[in-house]
């Protein structure tokens, strides 16, 4: 399949009762989609910017972190929380990226403390729950939410995650 036939499919993303069809179709394309998804990032349209990211989710190469990150700053809260999504889930990914720290924990730390929706700062916290045990500023900024963020689901997420918390002891081993 060419760049135009591509570009078509990315456009169908735009129309909700094409949308399921047209991703599933784009997902079966493999890494040959990433250039067309990391086009569709900058997409006006909201609903082709969150089904790229999906698609960047499934198939994360290094060159698209830096426009992952700037989309969280994205106008859509559901393109924020997929991007933290994708930079805190492995079990989606078919290839061998994995966001670094560096990369990936001051932007996710700044949506934890910032973001004014809680679904996003839930989302932040799996991001930043990944490197509490290896980084201080991590585990503080968890222990943080945990106890004041406005939302009793980030707060309890964000205990999960936080020092003595389960998903935290859980992982302890891992970190030994």
């Amino acid at each position: 399949m060419d760049t135009t036939e591509k570009s078509g499919w990315i456009e169908q993303l735009s129309v909700p009762h094409r949308a399921k069809a047209a991703f599933q179709t784009l997902l079966g394309m493999g890494f040959t989609v990433v250039p067309s998804a990391r086009d569709g990032l900058r997409h006006p349209h909201a609903d082709v910017r969150y089904y790229c990211v999906r698609l960047l989710d499934h198939f994360l190469v290094p060159e698209a972190l830096e426009e992952l990150i700037f989309l969280l700053d994205d106008p859509d809260k559901r393109v924020r929380t997929m991007v933290l999504h994708t930079l805190a889930c492995d079990r989606c990914k078919e290839g061998s990226c994995r966001p670094q720290e560096s990369e990936v924990l001051p932007p996710a730390l700044a949506c934890l403390r910032q973001d004014d929706h809680p679904h996003v700062r839930a989302m932040a916290v799996e991001v930043v729950g990944q490197f509490a045990h290896t980084n201080p500023q991590a585990a503080l900024a968890l222990e943080a939410a945990h106890t004041h963020d406005p939302n009793p689901t980030v707060r309890k997420k964000a205990g999960w995650y936080a020092p003595g918390g389960s998903i935290y002891i859980r992982k302890e081993s891992h970190h030994r």
